[in-house]
Order: structure tokens, then sequence, then C-alpha cells
């Protein structure tokens, strides 16, 4: 075997996050680095579920609003999220999905921000979804978009700046963007700080507090571990809620929820950020997957991600036929996130028949995507995944 092999084996000797693998419905056959897309299933979720399903839903039925804490897990959910996400308790709420919660978070900046700041900033290369929504936020609220790579937004900020909508970290690259850096130069223009979180919560620190973020979305089925399409939640600083001014104020945001008043008053805090019904469900799964955290930091979980990430650059450097991949993510650890990104010619060939050796990525236009779950993915797992994706293409011919 090579010597990134035996490194990798040290690696995981010496590895303190090691354990929590156990946790996770995985097998060893196969090397999963998708948790930037769907994150595994932490092994005791099925048994939650099925109590939520047979006891409180089957035997308490409608008295588990109350006994079963169903009506307040939207709060105590996001209670567990905070901090993940660098925020007090009491800012968080769960529910709905992150295209809903943008939505909110970006109309609700607008009114925020106030009479004659007519600009939406929007990060150019987002997620395709906080654009459609940033579009059409910005027609029903008379604003207009201006799309900007992240790293001009802070210079960009002016006085007609209402707010900007960035991507923490960015979905094909995994480029982690300067969070600290651009808030404070959009706080400094009077202008808001609107963060999609989706590719950072629960794979470094966010600081969402520490560094004065406005409003902030994020999505649970990634790092989270949540389970597909799990509830999405919306972050609203405390120094703004008693003036967060939701675009879409449902009944279980109503400071009377039960009252069925035909008039809408808001609730106080977080509770703003409801809408209706919550996805009980998807949202006790949460809640139980949350448990894999306990008793890790998210600077333990940095460590390991950027240590696994320069591990698999390494080897895909040493092992993969030469210019048949470049990758795209930064070198620099400041500006990487938890994914790495491979540009390849012939990715829609190479991703199927990586999958079918047992190495699980996902596939975007022209690109490998490969994401690091610290909690589950470990050194050797990362050298294996390199040297079959040098397999792969040594196999492939080159288009």
């Amino acid at each position: 075997m090579s010597d990134l092999y035996e490194r990798a084996l040290e690696l995981d000797a010496a590895d303190p996050l090691a354990g929590h693998r156990a946790t996770f419905a995985l097998d060893e056959e196969t090397v999963y680095l998708d948790g930037n897309s769907l994150g595994a299933l932490p092994a005791h979720v099925p048994a939650r579920m099925a109590d939520v399903i047979g006891r409180e839903w089957g035997q308490l039925r409608i008295r588990s609003w109350d006994e079963s804490g169903w009506w307040t897990a939207p709060e105590r959910i996001g209670d567990r999220i905070a901090p993940l996400a660098g925020a007090a308790a009491g800012q968080i709420v769960v529910g709905d999905s992150t295209s809903v919660n943008v939505f909110k978070a970006v109309v609700a900046a607008t009114r925020l921000a106030g009479e004659g700041r007519d600009e939406i900033l929007v990060d150019a290369s987002t997620f395709p979804t906080d654009g459609y929504i940033a579009e059409s936020a910005a027609r029903m609220t008379g604003h207009r978009i201006v799309a900007l790579d992240p790293a001009d937004i802070p210079a960009a900020a002016n006085e007609r700046t209402a707010l900007a909508l960035v991507n923490h970290v960015d979905y094909r690259t995994g480029r982690l963007h300067d969070l600290p850096g651009t808030t404070a130069a959009l706080h400094a223009a009077g202008a808001l700080a609107v963060w999609d979180l989706c590719h950072s919560v629960g794979a470094l620190p966010v600081g969402l507090d520490e560094h004065g973020v406005d409003l902030a979305v994020g999505c649970t089925y990634k790092y989270l571990n949540g389970g597909p399409g799990s509830p999405a939640f919306l972050y609203v600083a405390e120094r703004h809620q008693d003036r967060f001014d939701s675009p879409l104020p449902g009944w279980t945001s109503h400071a009377d929820p039960f009252g069925m008043d035909s008039g809408y008053r808001p609730a106080g805090g977080a509770v703003r950020g409801r809408v209706g019904t919550p996805d009980i469900l998807s949202m006790l799964a949460l809640e139980a997957a949350l448990d894999v955290w306990d008793g890790v930091t998210v600077d333990a979980v940095r460590a390991k991600s950027l240590a696994l990430t320069d591990l698999f650059l390494e080897c895909v450097r040493a092992y993969v036929p030469e210019g048949r991949v470049t990758p795209i993510t930064p070198e620099r650890h400041a500006e990487r996130g938890s994914q790495v990104g491979l540009a390849c010619a012939d990715a829609a060939a190479v991703m199927p028949e990586l999958i079918r050796r047992g190495v699980v990525g996902d596939l975007r236009p022209g690109l490998l995507r490969f994401g690091f779950t610290p909690l589950y993915v470990g050194f050797a797992d990362t050298e294996r995944a390199a040297r079959v994706l040098a397999d792969v293409l040594a196999e492939t011919p080159a288009s």
C-alpha cells in the first residue's frame, strides 16, 4: 500500500471523532461522500420515529400537541441548532423549506431596511432557488436585484442597498465566503446581511451572534442529518425580532393562535418566523438526529474537515492521471468549506461508475462533487475515494 494509505490509517487511529461513525447506519463497503446533499441516517432515529408514530400519534393522537411537546417543537429544536450556528437561544425557529425561509428573510429585510433603499445585492453564484426567490421578492417589494461575485459585495454596498443575500459556502466550488467581513461592510453602509447556511451549518463555525448577522436560513438534511426534506430553519437576531415583519403571517405565529382572531397580531421572539402547522414527523426525526452532536464541538468537526479535504486533494494530485480533473475548491483553509469540487469533462460518465464501485459523491454539470462529513467519514475512506477515482479515470477514455 502507498505511504498515503499508511498515513490515512495513522490519522484514523488518532482521530477523536472516529467513534461517532458507529452512531450512523452505514456499511463498510461504501464511502459516503454525499453528506453535503443528504446526511446519513443516525442509527437511533428509526426507533424514535416508531415511538412517535405508534405511541404519540397512534395512541395519544391529538393529545400529543401538548403531552408530547409537538406544539413547541419548532422553537425547541431551533434552540438545539443554535449552538451549531453560533447563536444564543430564542433566535432560531425550525419549519418550512429553505426556499420559504429565504423568502421570509429577504422580504422582512427589505421592511427592516426602510425607505430609500431599493437594491438587493445577490450572490451571483448562488444556488438557483435563492436567486429565483430574491427576484420574486424584489418584484413584489419594488426593489431591483444586483448580482455580484460575493467578494465584490462589501465594496458595492451603499446608501441604496437594503440587504445582501449571500451563500456562506458555494454549493459547487466549496468556497467559504467572508461572513464577518461582508456583514461588517453591509452594516457600515446601513444595510442588512442575510446568509444562506445550507452548506456550512454543522460543518464549520458560523458565529451568527458574534459577527452580528441580521437574518439567516439553513437546511437540516445535509450536515445536520435530519433526513430527506427535513424542515429548514430561520434565524432572526434578537435585536430585530420586535420589528420582524414576516410576509407569511400564519396562524401559528399569532400572539394568540387559538383565539382565532380575524386580525393578525405577531407573537414575540423567534415564534414570529412560524407560519402554519409544523410538519411533526420530519421535525421530530430531525430532533432525534441532533443527538449525534451531544459532546461534539463544531471546532473539532472543522479541524477534521480541513484535514480530510487536505488529504483528499493530496491524494488526487498523487493518484489521478494528469489533466483529467481540476480542483476548483480553494487550497486556503480560510476559503474552504467541507467539500471538494473537481472540474471533469467526463463527470457524467465517471460519477455513476464511482458509485457502482462504492464511492458515492454527486454530480453537477462538468463537476464531481465530494462532501466530507467528519462525524462519519474517515481518513482511509478519503484515501480510498481518491484511489478509486484514479482507477475509474484511467479506464474512462478522455473526451
